[in-house]
């Protein structure tokens, strides 16, 4: 079983370092923190240029036809300089959903608009009052004679400042924790859509609570079934964790390559600090943690093109341990560099910001490895 990357996908990471390289590594990152959002639209009008987005979107609605793997050179090297914007939920929620549930109409839409690059796709499904990642949601959305009226707030939305279509799971009929829910996508300019900047611990991606108030939405705006909303969701999340966790490997690639440079040139006491046992020991529980968190990314994300069985386990079993290793990674950065780790100039700070807001995104780690446990019978 090989599911490294190929030749023409090593080619794609190389050229996508290149990029992002060209724009400063984290430069867009800090900008983003300053609530520039002009230059965000820039950074992602550039990479849909370069066809990043369109990687996995259907050659019909102007995308590459590639499988996930083909993502995965592209979105590690976004995580190495932690671009802002919602990449994750587009590429990783957005697409695979509309890709398998689609209308024709949306596909036209919204594939080919992210394709292009004039589509941005952030998910509304946090709630304040419940676990919308255990399929709950107070947030309504009443039938009406032309489609739905959506009432209630979703809190922690990625980028919704951004984002020209939010994708919400709203509750549509009375029923227990994954179940009478069903997916909208809306546009966050409609009447009675309003938004509110939260305090984001990671500001390189600010969050925003989003509320309905008697916001109308036509019977278009429904994505797939009535009522099997979580359903669908389910399928696309762990598409999404792993997207987070290609990501959050990319980062803790940045975070080993800073200790070591770092540990190389810091002198203390007449020599560089990487001769200190306690540095070197540290730095190579930082690659151990990488490295194990690739090879369950990268085989997630195999089993994802392949539509393996384990799939979904696989999936479980990647953003669990990297969503942890990263945290540990990014501490450990913070720690090599002393007192300079945590100075607003210093890079660590921002990495270790990410890994906390990324650990429970989508579910908590444990969360994760009670999905796998069920999943496997024990």
């Amino acid at each position: 079983m090989d599911f490294s990357l190929s030749d023409d996908q090593l080619m794609l990471q190389q050229n996508a370092r290149q990029f992002f390289t060209a724009q400063r590594g984290t430069r867009p990152a800090r900008k983003a923190m300053e609530g520039d959002v002009a230059s965000t639209k820039a950074l992602w009008k550039q990479m849909a240029e370069l066809g990043y987005p369109a990687i996995t979107i259907a050659e019909a609605f102007g995308g590459a036809g590639e499988g996930f793997l083909s993502l995965v050179p592209v979105l590690e090297e976004a995580g190495r300089v932690l671009a802002p914007g919602p990449l994750p939920e587009t590429v990783g929620f957005a697409v695979p959903l509309l890709t398998r549930l689609g209308t024709q109409a949306q596909k036209q839409q919204y594939l080919q608009g992210i394709a292009d690059g004039s589509e941005i796709v952030t998910l509304a499904f946090y709630e304040s009052s419940c676990d919308a990642f255990a399929g709950q949601a107070t947030v309504t959305a009443e039938r009406t004679a032309a489609g739905f009226r959506l009432n209630g707030q979703k809190v922690l939305v990625p980028n919704a400042d951004l984002a020209t279509a939010l994708i919400v799971l709203a509750r549509t009929t009375a029923g227990p924790a994954g179940e009478g829910l069903s997916l909208f996508i809306v546009d966050p300019k409609a009447s009675g859509v309003q938004m509110r900047l939260q305090r984001p611990m990671d500001q390189t991606r600010p969050l925003f609570a989003v509320s309905f108030e008697q916001t109308e939405v036509g019977e278009e705006a429904l994505i797939g079934p009535l009522d099997e909303g979580w359903t669908a969701a389910e399928e696309a999340l762990r598409t999404l964790a792993v997207s987070l966790s290609v990501l959050s490997v990319g980062a803790m690639d940045a975070c080993v390559e800073q200790s070591a440079e770092y540990a190389k040139t810091r002198v203390q006491f007449g020599q560089p600090i990487g001769r200190f046992q306690a540095v070197k020991h540290r730095i190579v529980d930082m690659k151990v943690n990488l490295e194990t968190a690739r090879s369950l990314t990268y085989y997630a994300a195999w089993a994802l093109e392949e539509g393996s069985s384990d799939r979904h386990v696989a999936a479980a079993d990647a953003k669990s341990f990297t969503a942890q290793a990263f945290v540990r990674v990014a501490n450990a950065n913070i720690q090599n560099h002393g007192g300079m780790g945590f100075t607003w100039e210093a890079e660590p700070h921002l990495y270790a910001k990410r890994a906390k807001a990324w650990e429970n995104y989508i579910g908590s780690p444990e969360a994760h490895l009670d999905y796998i446990a069920a999943a496997q019978g024990w």
